[in-house]
């Protein structure tokens, strides 16, 4: 089959899962042999479903550029496995060693704690009712009644299956290579969110864009969080790797964080007994309103770039959790509408955001891999460029909550 002008400058187009179609594929592959991309460096799109354990049904799909590989799992919100691109690897080594089917994902268990059941992925979005740490929170109950309810750590969108999902590969130059999907966070008398995105990349390329919308699908205004929680381990991840990024403010989540506050852009080794250590950092935006972070290793010729607007993702939660190896050596860097703390305190703090009925908004997150010094060294003049001599308040002590 060859697919070069079936259809004119039409993007080629093939749904992989559709609740409105009742349908879902167990396994699909298109190469560049079947959609020929004048000029495209050789490219595939493979669709997997993984067996046994708890990962039976999980559905995988792996864009290849034929520079990168992204693996996307719809059956997890449409989160992202791994990006792989030649020795770099975005990713970690979690403990969990199975992709996880949300079905086995207990989200109360150890006091709220059981999202963490599943959590092995590179990128998992926080969301969208709430985010951050679990604990009670109030809401309006269904006979009007203010009530309490119990919260769990960061949300049920990375447990929830996509209900649809689609291949669009543009037939023009540059032949950007999209995965769209839209997962629903519904509830009776409760919240009517939905997730839609769009994970693409060009073939060649060392760069892919995550590209989402929100929306409230209800009939009145609705709060939500979103917090974008990406996970990276080593080869990013070693001694002396360094986390950059243009600051107004870094703050330490608790008392614990604050003893290695100093240091917070600066990584040990694997270390038995280290107990995580958090930071909730305020970036500066150059002209157009973006900034960007980086991660890069020891020797600094490889790294990972983040660039976003801050008006829609305000704040950068930095995770340390530089453990051993077995319990899972990682650290986050994770761009939100708010920090990882309660909703009932970050609503205190006005990092709630609403949605008025209706309404939707975007979210965009431009990702890089770089492979040598001098890309390494460019990304870092440029977040120096964003910085423009502004200084970083590094505060000393956590932000009191009551």
């Amino acid at each position: 089959m060859n697919l070069t002008s079936a259809t004119g400058a039409e993007p080629y187009r093939h749904t992989l899962t559709s609740v409105a179609q009742n349908l879902r594929t167990e396994t699909w592959r298109i190469t560049n042999k079947d959609l020929v991309l004048e000029g495209a460096k050789p490219w595939s799109v493979t669709q997997t479903t993984l067996h046994g354990g708890k990962q039976e049904g999980v559905e995988l799909i792996t864009v290849d550029n034929g520079t990168l590989q992204i693996t996307v799992i719809p059956t997890r919100g449409l989160g992202v496995l791994r990006v792989v691109a030649g020795d770099v690897r975005l990713g970690w080594d979690s403990p969990v060693k199975e992709v996880v089917h949300p079905q086995y994902v207990n989200l109360p268990l150890r006091g709220g704690l059981g999202w963490l059941e599943g959590f092995n992925e590179w990128l998992v979005r926080c969301g969208l009712e709430y985010a951050g740490h679990p604990g009670k929170d109030k809401f309006i109950n269904n006979v009007g009644d203010e009530a309490e309810m119990d919260l769990t750590l960061h949300g049920r969108i990375g447990n929830i299956p996509a209900s649809e999902v689609e291949v669009v590969i543009d037939r023009t130059p540059p032949h950007r290579i999209r995965v769209r999907g839209r997962v629903d966070e519904r509830c009776f008398y409760g919240p009517k969110l939905e997730l839609t995105t769009e994970i693409s990349t060009e073939p060649g390329s060392r760069a892919f864009r995550i590209e989402d919308t929100i929306a409230n699908r209800g009939a009145y205004d609705q709060e939500f969080q979103i917090i974008y929680h990406a996970n990276y381990g080593p080869p990013l991840l070693e001694k002396d790797a360094r986390f950059l990024g243009a600051f107004q403010r870094v703050t330490p989540l608790n008392a614990h964080a604050a003893k290695g506050v100093q240091g917070y852009d600066r990584y040990a080794g694997p270390t038995p007994g280290f107990v995580e250590q958090v930071y909730c950092l305020h970036p500066y935006a150059d002209a157009s309103g973006r900034t960007k972070i980086l991660l890069q290793n020891a020797q600094g010729n490889r790294a990972v770039t983040m660039a976003f607007a801050i008006a829609q993702l305000p704040y950068v939660t930095l995770w340390k959790n530089t453990t051993a190896l077995e319990e899972g050596y990682v650290t986050g860097l994770e761009p939100g509408t708010g920090f990882p703390f309660n909703r009932r305190i970050e609503r205190k703090f006005g990092r709630v955001p609403k949605l008025k009925a209706g309404e939707a908004r975007p979210f965009v997150i431009d990702y890089a891999v770089l492979a040598d010094a001098q890309a390494v060294a460019g990304a870092v003049d440029e977040i120096g460029r964003i910085r423009a001599g502004r200084p970083t308040a590094i505060e000393p002590q956590p932000v009191k909550l009551d």
